[in-house]
């Protein structure tokens, strides 16, 4: 089978770049042929003999993420056609390519995030927040014809799924298939224990880690740092994630609180630091379905979130507490004083958690999208036997 994949990046430690990453190891393992268009694959891929990597190259000139993506998908769309006749199943990524593609992968939905009652950005909110309509808007309507002509579509959470519905796509052509996470790396760290020092963090603090992108008001950080101002001294924050850019360093200051936000930039080794702390909390105001949350539950972290966060659908009382308004402070500081003060609470529903995430690992999503391929892969095949078929009978009637 050959297979064609098109996405930005493909490689660890970006979402829907580890998603590809897994399908492409996987694929390669059964024997089949891939091919990755993407602007950045992981070199211990590039490297393999069975992958041809298509390098998606887009100038740095152009002005703005929305005006960078048309250029990829306009160029990604060009070589497919060119070389139809090089693959037998074409994967993308929401809209990210002009192309028709059999299997769609939806990690994200511009429509239900622009709709969501915590959309914060206006058009009279000044430019930049003009410029996230913008884009938000062009998205949601790109994304909605890219579904509407793709055979399938796999949305990584039942929440995302119920959006693409709502925009009016067939339910038959929705599949759900979850993220995977390696839990390997996650019993590895939990042997060899907490390393709350490699990162600079208090020992006898009740010690709470957010993840996400610290330079968008979608993830919720600012919610969490109010709520730790209705919690006893002793409950820490640790933030993982890019800094430069980020309002919330500052904003923790402001608080009051800085000394207990712990912000500790993009972290490498993430299964150590995750079992170094005591909760996870992640209550975003909009998200398709976090890795982050996977790799927590791997970790045996009890989890805090909320209803709006796509995976909160799989968390139960349990391994986890689910709020159902991501901007409510008072409850959120509830629930953390809840575990904060239970400490075999926590452990109870660590254990949960474990078992869980077990459920979820990368080669059983691999194994969903790889019988996904094969069923367009078998009918395509079919369609050219009955062509072939056609074809020589129709030479023979002319011969007689």
């Amino acid at each position: 089978m050959r297979i064609a994949i098109v996405t930005h990046v493909v490689r660890h430690n970006d979402g829907q770049g580890r998603v590809n990453y897994e399908i492409a190891r996987a694929a390669l393992a059964e024997g089949h042929q891939v091919t990755l268009l993407a602007s950045h694959v992981a070199p211990e891929l590039a490297a393999e003999p069975r992958l041809k990597w298509v390098e998606i190259k887009v100038g740095r000139f152009w002005p703005t993420k929305l005006f960078k993506q048309q250029v990829f998908a306009l160029k990604t769309a060009i070589w497919l056609k060119k070389h139809k006749k090089e693959y037998d199943v074409l994967h993308v990524n929401g809209f990210i390519s002009w192309a028709r593609a059999d299997v769609n992968t939806a990690h994200f939905v511009h429509g239900g995030w622009l709709r969501s009652p915590y959309y914060p950005f206006k058009l009279t909110g000044g430019l930049w927040s003009a410029y996230q309509v913008l884009y938000s808007r062009v998205n949601a309507r790109l994304e909605h014809w890219a579904y509407q002509r793709s055979k399938v579509i796999a949305a990584v959470s039942e929440k995302v799924a119920v959006e693409i519905r709502a925009n009016g796509t067939d339910s038959e052509r929705i599949e759900v298939v979850y993220n995977g996470v390696d839990t390997s790396a996650f019993v590895a760290a939990r042997r060899a224990g907490s390393d709350r020092a490699s990162f600079s963090l208090p020992g006898d603090a009740c010690l709470l880690l957010f993840v996400g992108d610290l330079r968008t008001p979608r993830k919720n950080l600012d919610t969490v740092m109010k709520a730790l101002l209705q919690l006893p001294s002793n409950v820490h924050l640790a933030v993982a994630g890019y800094i430069p850019g980020s309002p919330y360093p500052e904003e923790a200051k402001a608080l009051g609180i800085g000394e207990r936000v712990h912000f500790l930039g993009l972290v490498k080794n993430m299964p150590t630091l995750m079992h170094s702390v005591d909760a996870f909390v992640f209550p975003s105001r909009y998200e398709a379905m976090s890795l982050s949350l996977l790799e927590a539950l791997a970790a045996g972290l009890p989890i805090i979130t909320a209803k709006t966060a796509g995976g909160a659908e799989i968390i139960d009382t349990d391994c986890g507490i689910v709020l159902d308004d991501p901007d409510d402070a008072t409850a959120l500081a509830g629930a953390i004083a809840k575990l904060a003060d239970a400490p075999d609470l926590r452990r109870e529903m660590g254990a949960a958690a474990r078992l869980l995430a077990d459920q979820f690992g990368w080669a059983r999503m691999a194994r969903r999208y790889l019988d996904l391929y094969r069923g367009f892969a078998n009918q395509a095949g079919a369609t050219a036997t009955s062509s072939d078929v056609q074809q020589v009978e129709g030479g023979a009637a002319k011969a007689v």
